[in-house]
């Protein structure tokens, strides 16, 4: 039997590669986040995650490596090309930003040149390229020399060293890098434009950029843009860990002449919108003021204002940074989603395409990300219209007066989308939120942080009222003591962001946050665990920045998955495509396809005595499928995890043999879709916390019934009484304990180092007592084999 791949990589890999000329400092280990378990209530990474190697070279002994390949180790029995399809080969490149991918078995290699798009057939591992070589070929395919002038950000080092940075973030500015040098030596306009998810460090991206331009000597001035305040804050501080006093924030009253790095908003630049006038960006700063700008939010609006930030510093180096995709769904016309063409077209004709991108479905896959399970839900009344003889049979009323509504003050037809807008349904509200509040108690309780998108001010503040009723009437069923703040309305018009730290911050209140627009963006609150859309969402941007604000993990809460509650089918632009056609700027005057002329606001009816029904449409989860981020249904993720299992180990018996064995586990883990996250994942939504990954993905792969850890570690000392009483009673006592350990904690328990400190185990007799049977090891090893037959 061949050496597996930790072996291979260990034994026939580097050693040939050394003899190649790459030595240790060349070789990069990047190491995605790995998989959170919660175990006793306690969230902690277990089993590692992915690692990537990447080959870098280096232009000088003291400048910063810039990656060129990834080398993937297989099995040694394996074809040197196994698993390393064209596509797969494809998006691993894209995904570090190498142009090269290397595949081997230790013997022979294959590789894949995103250049060219090929894959070599086999070559003996002894002909694999020096450095110098893949030096000179990505230096041929760039179109630069990394000595050049242009090129000297790239080797500048990171300030704080490269052990807080991932893997991705990295790779963005090593794209965007190059993309700037290429500019300037072609004596083209230098912009880069980043794709990348929420929750995945834009502003970390941001910073370091910069500080490597400056470090390279090619920084004079820059600005960085954000929307709200919120975000400046955030930026701020950042900003200022690295370039000290050189960065400050811009406010209406202090321009920051002095500064290097200037952190300002939309706002203060007074660009926000169509009706601003820019005088405090012209007033403050020349034309060609700044040699560099980075934008973030710049899916914000079309081209419209806030360009001039750009047209009056055309010779800056300009980054955009967005966290919506390039591909976006246009499935209905409509003004928002005309708009979101228009915004996309704007921006790729302005920086050209994104040199990196970075989707949620892949940072939910790496680890960094929370996971995303989707829970459907179907109004009944949404599916059908109301005409206006209907409405009047109903006995409409003016919701702010109570007088009745007449039929010159109805329109002819309200259908869903007038909902909580021109109508309002105080019977739909109740049973939306009813729905969504039995749907809390069923996933953890009533206090959980859950933003909620309304149609507008009244409607969030009705939806705010009904949670609020229902969550006292809980609390008085239940007999716990009432949260004194649990809904409320965070909304612009109501001064909401006075609230944002409460939501932030408040473990014992302020729960349940009702919106429409002001936590779409520029708000990090890691804690939320619930978006609910109330609302129905045309336009894909807004749609992203609203899942956005659950994507971030919180260790501290146990947060690993945030669910979306959906009732008005918003999760429908998960993973649709289309390509925008590129159009110039658009003039002030241009409305988007399909908007209609602004119209004095009618008023609002109210009808009540519908039955209103609410039923579940399906339960979904965001993965990567064929690379793009997709919505599938529970079971077919299930399906798609045991088939990928099954794949790697055929039988249970494989199964556990590779279980037993922790190398030969984290390589099993993050073989499966969304890596070792996904069994995590089905953990949660089977509500098996008290069982170990192994019963879970056994059930799940072989049909094997599972046993919580507490019954596997009693069958182990009752199935295996023999084995046990014929050894020295410590060391039996000791295996005893171990097994109870298991039970508390599960299988990575019997690979901690501390174990045999525990009291339970140091009072059984610990190590000395294992080695009165032999090498503990050993010992271990049989333990486990006949815990998991158990």
């Amino acid at each position: 039997m061949g050496l597996n791949e930790s072996d291979t990589r260990a034994k026939l890999i580097d050693p040939a590669i050394h003899a190649c000329g790459w030595t240790e400092d060349l070789i990069k280990r990047e190491e995605t986040a790995g998989p959170i378990e919660i175990i006793g209530g306690k969230a902690r990474r277990r089993a590692r995650g992915r690692v990537d190697y990447t080959l870098r070279v280096k232009a000088k002994p003291d400048t910063q490596p810039v990656a060129v390949a990834l080398i993937e180790a297989k099995a040694e029995d394996l074809p040197p090309a196994h698993g390393l399809e064209q596509g797969k080969a494809y998006a691993d490149a894209r995904r570090v930003h190498v142009p090269f991918v290397f595949s081997t078995n230790g013997h022979l290699f294959v590789e894949y040149d995103r250049f060219t798009g090929k894959t070599s057939a086999p070559r003996p591992l002894a002909e694999f390229p020096t450095p110098a070589e893949l030096r000179a070929r990505y230096e041929l395919h760039v179109g630069f020399r990394l000595d050049d002038p242009a090129a000297a950000p790239l080797l500048a080092r990171y300030a704080g060293g490269e052990a807080t940075r991932r893997y991705y973030q990295d790779a963005a500015i090593r794209a965007a890098l190059e993309k700037i040098a290429r500019c300037e030596l072609a004596g083209q306009p230098p912009r880069a434009l980043l794709a990348l998810a929420t929750g995945a460090g834009k502003t970390f991206i941001a910073v370091n950029l910069l500080k490597r331009i400056a470090d390279a000597g090619q920084l004079r001035r820059a600005l960085f843009v954000c929307d709200r305040d919120e975000l400046r804050l955030q930026a701020s501080g950042a900003f200022q860990n690295l370039f000290g006093a050189d960065a400050a924030v811009v406010s209406a009253r202090e321009p920051q002449k002095n500064a290097r790095i200037l952190i300002a908003t939309y706002q203060t630049l007074d660009v926000a919108d169509e009706g601003a006038t820019a005088n405090f960006l012209t007033n403050n700063y020349p034309e060609n003021y700044f040699s560099h700008i980075v934008i973030d939010e710049c899916h914000r609006s079309a081209w419209g204002k806030w360009s001039q930030v750009f047209t009056r510093n055309p010779s800056a180096v300009q980054i955009g940074l967005t966290a919506t995709p390039r591909e976006l769904e246009l499935s209905a016309r409509s003004a928002e989603a005309a708009a979101d063409a228009q915004i996309t077209a704007d921006n790729v004709k302005h920086f050209g395409e994104p040199v990196y991108e970075y989707d949620i479905g892949q940072g939910i896959e790496d680890g960094y990300l929370a996971a995303c399970e989707i829970r459907q839900g179907r109004v009944d009344i949404d599916q059908r219209a109301f005409t206006v003889d209907e409405i009047l049979a109903l006995n409409p009323v003016n919701p702010n007066t109570g007088a009745p509504a007449t039929r010159d003050q109805l329109r002819e037809l309200y259908e869903k989308t007038s909902y909580e807008d021109r109508i309002l349904l105080p019977d739909r509200v109740y049973a939306m939120c009813r729905d969504l509040f039995e749907l809390l108690l069923d996933t953890g309780g009533p206090q959980q942080k859950t933003i909620i998108f309304c149609v507008r001010d009244r409607h969030a503040d009705d939806v705010a009222r009904v949670l609020n009723n229902l969550y006292t009437e809980w609390c008085a069923e239940q007999g716990v003591e009432r949260a004194e703040h649990y809904a409320f309305k965070c909304t612009a018009a109501s001064s909401g962001g006075d609230y944002l730290a409460d939501l932030r911050g408040s473990s014992s209140d302020y729960f349940v946050a009702t919106t429409v627009d002001l936590l779409t963006t520029g708000v990090d609150v890691p804690a939320v665990r619930n978006i609910v859309f109330f609302r129905y969402v045309n336009s894909p941007i807004s749609f992203y920045q609203m899942i956005g604000r659950g994507t971030r993990l919180d260790v501290a809460s146990g947060k690993l998955m945030f669910r979306v509650y959906d009732y008005t089918d918003a999760t429908r632009l998960f993973g649709e495509t289309f390509l925008t056609k590129l159009r110039g700027p658009r003039k002030t005057s241009e409305r988007p396809e399909g908007y209609d002329a602004d119209e004095p606001p009618e008023p609002p009816v109210q009808v009540a005595g519908l039955e209103v029904g609410v039923t579940e449409a399906g339960r979904y989860i965001i993965t990567l499928v064929d690379g793009k981020s997709t919505k599938v249904t529970v079971e077919e993720y299930k399906q798609r995890l045991a088939a990928r299992l099954v794949a790697e180990a055929p039988t249970l018996e494989d199964f556990r043999a590779r279980w037993i064995e922790a190398p030969d586990r984290e390589t099993l883990l993050a073989a499966l879709p969304d890596g070792g996250r996904s069994a995590q994942v089905v953990r949660l939504l089977d509500q098996m916390d008290d069982y170990d990954l192994y019963d879970v993905l056994a059930d799940l792969a072989y049909g094997m019934a599972p046993r919580t850890r507490a019954e596997r570690a009693g069958a182990f000392s009752y199935k295996h009484e023999g084995w046990l009483a014929a050894m020295p009673k410590p060391a039996a006592l000791t295996l005893r304990a171990l097994a109870s350990q298991f039970a508390r904690n599960g299988t990575a328990e019997l690979e901690n180092p501390r174990i045999f400190q525990t009291p339970e185990v140091k009072r059984a007799g610990g190590l000395p007592a294992l080695e009165l049977l032999g090498k503990p090891n050993q010992i271990l090893h049989e333990t486990k084999e006949r815990l998991f037959a158990a």
